[in-house]
């Protein structure tokens, strides 16, 4: 069976790491491959200049709060794209303003969740993104 890819679009290196802890404690086969902003994301998903050999994500955990293009204008191009917009999309944030979760939600986030800042809240969300996203739900094939 291959590892289910997950895709980190993070630039904070302290989250980085707490989501490869989090994800070492899960119980599901995965490979996480990380990248630092919003245009090294895209160029991930499009399979361009470095990325041109990468596996299609199964799963995005997306920030919003990057550098150089910003998480709503990646989830924008991302659900705008007929070849990636049915890859989930979960936006993992700090920001718990309501306006952030609506625009969010417009833009067809799958989920939005606010990150939690222990390590324990940590691994528990990501127990349960693991178990509801890549063990309850039928993904899309690509």
């Amino acid at each position: 069976m291959r590892p289910v890819e997950i895709l980190l679009v993070e630039d904070n290196p302290g989250d980085v790491r707490l989501t490869q802890e989090a994800l070492k404690e899960g119980k599901l086969y995965n490979t996480l491959r990380i990248v630092h902003d919003g245009i090294e994301a895209l160029a991930y998903l499009r399979c361009e200049g470095a990325y041109a050999d990468v596996a299609r994500p199964d799963l995005i955990l997306l920030d919003l709060n990057l550098p150089r293009k910003d998480g709503r204008e990646v989830l924008a191009e991302i659900k705008g794209d007929d070849k990636l917009k049915r890859i989930p999309v979960v936006v993992l944030t700090t920001s718990e303003a309501e306006r952030d979760i609506l625009h969010t939600y417009d833009l067809h986030a799958n989920c939005y969740i606010t990150k939690p800042v222990d390590l324990e809240q940590f691994i528990r969300i990501f127990q349960q993104i693991e178990s509801f996203w890549l063990t309850i739900v039928k993904l899309p094939p690509f």
